[in-house]
């Protein structure tokens, strides 16, 4: 089958033809980004759970250490999001 930089859809068969690469499948890359951004969901609610413990922790005691690790999981929060975002971008785009 020879491949010219386009998207084969076949029944069974399907594949990714890019330029610089051989033909992958296509199934298994769908596979791999649908995992990813699940990974990437439960990340991300585990650091919004710590965030807000962290959080409720500063402003209902006033712990002071608890205020860093909430504005350090808010940092962590917004790198796993932005993951998430190109995840999502990359897998709307194949």
């Amino acid at each position: 089958m020879k491949c010219e930089n386009i998207i084969l859809e076949l029944s069974l068969n399907d594949y990714i033809c890019t330029k610089y690469t051989y033909c992958i499948p296509i199934a298994n890359y769908k596979l791999n980004t649908i995992k990813k951004m699940k990974e990437l969901v439960s990340k991300i609610k585990a650091e919004f759970e710590a965030l807000t413990t962290d959080a409720n922790l500063q402003i209902e005691k006033g712990n002071k250490s608890a205020g860093t690790r909430a504005r350090k999981s808010s940092l962590d929060l917004e790198k796993l999001l932005k993951e998430f975002r190109k995840a999502s971008l990359e897998a709307s785009k194949k």
